[in-house]
């Protein structure tokens, strides 16, 4: 079966570092492009980032500019989110996503246009 999870969340202070990783089974990524999402209590789901298949576009939320940063080895059949100067309005359940593309989405913040979707893990950020 197709299948994507997420590891990685836990808690941090503000200010430190969190590395996320989506590892996908029961396909090879080599054909997706893999965005990541969170959603916090309350709001709704909102794009992060996202990476082509080759792994050469990569795009980000005005928030996540700066300071987050994703990367995909297709041979680990993973793709990591590295957050760094993580806030408190950084805390949500972190998603990851893939659909099958061999050029980047302009709309890639769409979670509609994704095929397969991860459990998700949380992320907090406290004090």
């Amino acid at each position: 079966q197709v299948q994507l999870v997420e590891s990685g969340g836990g808690l941090v202070q503000p200010g430190g570092s969190l590395r996320l990783s989506c590892a996908a089974s029961g396909f090879s990524l080599d054909y997706y492009q893999i965005g990541w999402f969170r959603q916090a209590p309350g709001k709704e789901r909102e794009g992060v980032s996202c990476i082509s298949s080759s792994g050469l576009s990569t795009f980000y939320s005005d928030s996540a500019k700066g300071r987050f940063t994703i990367s995909r080895d297709n041979a680990k059949k993973t793709v990591y989110l590295q957050m760094n100067s993580l806030k408190p309005e950084n805390a949500a359940v972190y998603y990851c996503a893939a659909v099958s593309r061999r050029s980047i989405s302009a709309i890639w913040y769409i979670d509609r246009g994704y095929e397969y979707w991860g459990q998700g893990t949380q992320v907090t950020v406290s004090s």
